[in-house]
């Protein structure tokens, strides 16, 4: 193990930071194999008007909500988008099956296996057909961004089944080097996904359990859904973001345009409720209902419309998505809190500890 260590997240560009992530703060396996519950994990509290900085546990984050508030949840459940597969001269590798576009194309990752660990390929061509031991195949059509390396690819399937059942019959969930382990799938699910679709859990969510949903109800707290297909993790900063499916239900749009007129808070749990919230919420801080795709990229230059909260997991040094938490909160917040998380020795990751990010 590594000492523990002190940087500061400083930000170097919006959404890029500077600290070094300790390997013994990246959460290797579920809370529960820790001898805990799902919502045992910690939980930072921040307030970005203030730079106020709480540290509790998640179970206690009704305390921190009113009655009126609105909070917003992903329902979308996690595939099993991890293949075994072999290239042409015979390397076995991982496919990571991400998003289907809406032309129909799925983007995928290949990855290198190297021992028990994978790296990303980026040696992959054009018209390389990758078969898959259980029979069939995709073909790589073209790289998703033709800018630096090709990390992913736009690729088109040849199977005897759809590609969701081909994923449920011989798939698993998608893990990084810092999980050595095999988990099973339930471990990657919120309590309240209804739709399977997402490359990888919207992780955010997953501290809720019904005993916590129904708190927050009998405070007088409005919990209500949007759907997003997840991809797979955070893009480079080269690569151009591609589209994910999303719904955000009329019920939804009607709740948060109540609340913003009440002066009620609306809580994002996950930036991919953001994300999808975002796409529909015009100028004037109106959410409209809509099913489609979605590439938005939020950053600090576009700001955030939709949401003045945001419950999320702790980001990797460069991960995009620190972006659009810059989008909510200054940069000097966002540093403090980090600075913070690394001394607190917060964990990060789908098993780690979550923060919540306040007015």
């Amino acid at each position: 193990m590594l000492p523990a260590k002190k940087p500061l997240a400083k930000y170097s560009h919006p959404g890029h930071t500077a600290f070094k992530l300790p390997p013994e703060l990246e959460a290797s396996e579920p809370p529960e194999l820790r001898g805990q519950g799902r919502d045992d994990v910690r939980l930072m509290v921040s307030h970005y008007q203030d730079d106020g900085i709480e540290h509790t546990q998640f179970k206690q984050i009704p305390d921190y909500l009113e009655a009126g508030d609105v909070i917003v949840i992903n329902t979308s459940g996690t595939r099993k988008a991890s293949l075994e597969a072999k290239r042409p001269d015979g390397e076995r590798i991982q496919l990571h099956i991400s998003t289907q576009l809406p032309t129909g194309e799925w983007v995928v990752e290949l990855r290198r296996v190297d021992g028990h660990s994978t790296q990303p390929l980026l040696d992959a061509r054009v018209g390389e057909v990758v078969a898959f031991p259980n029979g069939g195949s995709v073909q790589l059509l073209e790289p998703h961004s033709h800018e630096g390396q090709a990390r992913l690819w736009r690729g088109e399937f040849d199977l005897s089944s759809s590609v969701e059942d081909f994923m449920q019959n011989f798939g698993k969930p998608i893990r990084y080097n810092y999980v050595p382990e095999e988990w099973e799938t339930d471990y990657y699910q919120t309590v309240y996904a209804n739709q399977i679709g997402s490359a990888e859990m919207p992780s955010a969510g997953r501290a809720f359990t019904p005993e916590i949903i129904t708190q927050l109800v009998a405070k007088g707290i409005v919990v209500v859904p949007v759907i997003l297909h997840t991809g797979v993790a955070s893009l480079e900063g080269h690569e151009a973001p591609y589209e994910e499916y999303f719904e955000v239900p009329p019920i939804t749009a009607e709740t948060v345009n109540a609340a913003r007129v009440r002066g009620n808070r609306i809580v994002a749990v996950g930036t991919t409720v953001v994300r999808a919230l975002e796409t529909q919420t015009d100028q004037h801080s109106i959410t409209r209902p809509r099913k489609g795709w979605t590439d938005l990229v939020i950053s600090p230059a576009s700001g955030i419309r939709s949401v003045i909260a945001l419950l999320t997991g702790f980001h990797e040094p460069q991960a995009s998505h620190l972006a659009m938490l810059e989008a909510l909160a200054s940069p000097e917040h966002l540093e403090r809190s980090y600075s913070q998380a690394l001394e607190q020795k917060y964990l990060w990751h789908e098993f780690g500890d979550l923060h919540l990010i306040l007015p």
